[in-house]
């Protein structure tokens, strides 16, 4: 009898380790895709939204894999032909969440919480759980946590950031958990002049050129949304001459690579690509 439960038991592992290595995965989350790539899953992949892939992801260009629609309006017609075992998704695609459910079961990717790097963490092994990748994961996660030490200590504290999001021509504070939490670079104080809006759970905090010149950071980092998802991206010549006139001459101005930071963000790869930006343009 024991032996016949030992052998129920093996074959039932071998067929679920099957069963995960055979994992159809359509992903709407760039970060796990960026993940799975560096997992070595790319064969598992069988759907993104092409639309908006950045440039180190773009061999997902091709057609042994779906398109997917767009990050905001998927094409559940693709994903049902993609023939998925699993979708991953994020908050962007939120009101399609029944719809897609009714193709494959879902797995929300969004990195929740006020620990990002712990969220981080507990999304690459939750990914790569799924691919059978796990040790991979955890060699990845100790090489890419010995290097945030290396560049937190070797960031110059004194240096006063400032990150902001480029929307249509104007700008809003970006409190960047890559740069201020990952990175440790301490947040900087808004003035008087600067008050924030509420838009339905979301805050938003925009920042005239004058504001800048009052807060006067050593650097600006820019986040071009707009140049993210395909619209006019920020004239850096302008903004160069309006910090000068608000005061802030002495500001070095950095535009983010924007896809990189709008878009796919989260995963293995682009959080090193992430931290690489900052600690060059520190």
């Amino acid at each position: 009898m024991k032996s016949q439960v030992l052998a129920a038991s093996l074959i039932f592992t071998a067929v679920s380790s099957i069963a995960h290595a055979q994992e159809r995965i359509a992903t709407f989350d760039l970060g796990s895709l960026d993940t799975l790539d560096a997992l070595g899953a790319s064969e598992q992949v069988a759907g993104i939204p092409k639309q908006v892939l950045p440039d180190y992801l773009s061999k997902y260009n091709d057609d042994a894999y779906t398109d997917l629609g767009g990050l905001r309006d998927p094409n559940l017609e693709a994903v049902a032909q993609s023939e998925p075992t699993l979708i991953l998704y994020t908050g962007r695609q939120g009101d399609w969440e029944a719809e897609l459910e009714e193709i494959a079961p879902l797995l929300n990717t969004s990195l929740q919480g006020d620990d990002y790097l712990a969220a981080f963490d507990d999304n690459v092994r939750q990914i790569a759980s799924k691919v059978e990748a796990e040790e991979r994961a955890e060699e990845a996660l100790e090489a890419l946590h010995a290097d945030i030490e290396h560049q937190r200590e070797a960031l110059d504290e004194a240096l006063r950031v400032l990150v902001v999001t480029h929307n249509d021509g104007s700008l809003g504070l970006n409190t960047h958990p890559v740069v201020h939490d990952v990175l440790g670079i301490k947040t900087l104080e808004m003035p008087d002049s600067v008050t924030s809006v509420q838009r339905g759970n979301r805050t938003f905090t925009p920042l005239t050129m004058e504001a800048i010149g009052e807060i006067n950071p050593d650097v600006l980092l820019v986040v071009d949304r707009s140049a993210a998802i395909g619209n006019d991206a920020a004239d850096t010549q302008a903004l160069e001459q309006a910090l000068s006139g608000a005061g802030a001459s002495e500001t070095r101005l950095v535009v983010l690579t924007p896809a990189l930071w709008y878009l796919s963000g989260g995963g293995l790869q682009s959080l090193k690509l992430q931290i690489d930006e900052v600690v060059d343009a520190l």
